[in-house]
């Protein structure tokens, strides 16, 4: 009895052997465990750590989890500093500790993508012997939950006015560019030299890991006063969009300013006026614009068709489930459903079929959740695909 159980223990073992040492099953396999699982796998064998930690796995991995992607929500100014996610259903699947940096005080979410955040926070300065937010300043963190990582980049430009951020990802997987726009602040400038001709911009790359000015910028992207991000932009298919301030109201959008990844520059015209609730997102892989009208209590979804020219197209025109003295907070879109936040409600729209749905969040104790994004569970790096010497610098600054 014992010597055929130990024959049938030694053939399971030896069939298994054949398996782990054929990459693409083994690779297969463990590619669609949760991140969680995959980080203690890395210790079970120098093999499965190598495996794990190549590029090529991760690249595997985060196709698997794409397929499976929940909203990241991002209770604002919350001092517990902790991530939820969030299902379609609205059911809470986890809640993280938010990865941070020792220097760096409560953070905001500003964008997330491949399983990445980029998050930023405002330092505190010394005004008239009172403690208070430098909003002319920005330190900003590459997070990834999953891993519980963090980078925090070098600082930009000294700027006179609070700066604007956005951020590209691509060609390749786990690369990225984030544009920051800022005020020059150099003692060198005319006193009588306007405040736009002081408006510069310059760029981050994870490649180099370091800035660069590009120089100076005609265009400014606006500060929203209900957003605790101070600007809405939306990254989609290579390319950042942000809003642009119309000429006759500062709080509402005018027009859109394009950037892709090459760094060049475009404006775009808005299909209609819109309000000050207004927001762009990514609705299936198209450049989306939701305007909430508060007095009509309607809310009008546009997306943009690229042909040879650009063009607007109303993809549909829907009365929302709220009143009108209830503004949305914030609003994100997720494949082909729409997540929007107000004061007081959290709802999830499918404009195919008009449908709303409210989900109940009412066991995590914050009442509030002005910031939440499409996430997918990855391993990317927060360096991005840098050299050996910039892995290393990015450890020595990462948690």
């Amino acid at each position: 009895m014992d010597e055929t159980t130990d024959e049938c223990v030694y053939q399971i073992t030896d069939k298994w052997y054949d398996i782990e040492y054929v990459e693409n099953v083994l690779a297969n396999i463990l590619s669609r465990l949760p991140v969680k699982s995959l980080l203690v796998c890395k210790s079970v064998c120098k093999r499965w750590c190598r495996l794990i930690s190549s590029q090529a796995f991760i690249d595997v991995q985060l196709l698997w989890s794409r397929k499976n992607s929940v909203y990241i929500v991002y209770p604002y100014m919350d001092m517990m500093m902790k991530l939820y996610l969030v299902n379609s259903s609205g059911e809470i699947t986890k809640s993280i500790n938010f990865p941070y940096c020792d220097n760096l005080s409560l953070l905001t979410v500003v964008c997330s993508f491949d399983g990445l955040l980029c998050c930023i926070n405002y330092p505190w300065k010394v005004d008239s012997g009172i403690v208070v937010e430098d909003v002319t300043d920005v330190e900003i963190c590459i997070c990834n939950p999953a891993t519980k990582k963090a980078l925090l980049l070098p600082r930009g430009s000294l700027s006179k006015e609070k700066p604007s951020i956005g951020v590209a990802f691509g060609p390749k997987i786990n690369e990225y560019k984030i544009f920051r726009f800022f005020n020059a602040k150099r003692i060198s400038l005319a006193k009588h030299q306007s405040r736009v001709n002081r408006r510069q911009c310059e760029v981050y790359s994870s490649s180099t890991g370091s800035w660069s000015v590009i120089g100076r910028v005609p265009y400014y992207p606006m500060h929203s006063s209900h957003s605790p991000l101070g600007s809405n932009h939306v990254f989609v298919n290579g390319k950042i969009y942000w809003f642009l301030a119309s000429n006759e109201d500062p709080l509402i959008p005018g027009s859109i300013l394009m950037a892709d990844i090459e760094e060049t520059f475009e404006t775009i015209n808005l299909p209609k006026e819109v309000t000050e609730h207004s927001y762009l997102v990514n609705l299936e892989g198209h450049l989306s614009l939701v305007a909430v009208y508060d007095e009509d209590e309607i809310v009008n979804i546009w997306i943009l068709k690229d042909k040879n020219e650009p063009e607007w197209e109303l993809k549909c025109s829907d009365h929302v489930p709220f009143s009108n003295d209830e503004c949305a907070e914030f609003v994100v879109a997720r494949e082909n459903e729409i997540f929007f936040i107000t004061s007081n409600h959290n709802y999830i729209y499918d404009p195919e079929h008009g449908f709303w749905q409210e989900l109940d969040l009412s066991s995590i104790s914050e009442k509030k959740f002005p910031v939440a994004f499409a996430y997918t569970e990855s391993l990317l790096s927060c360096g991005g695909r840098m050299d050996p010497r910039m892995e290393y610098i990015s450890d020595k600054r990462s948690i």
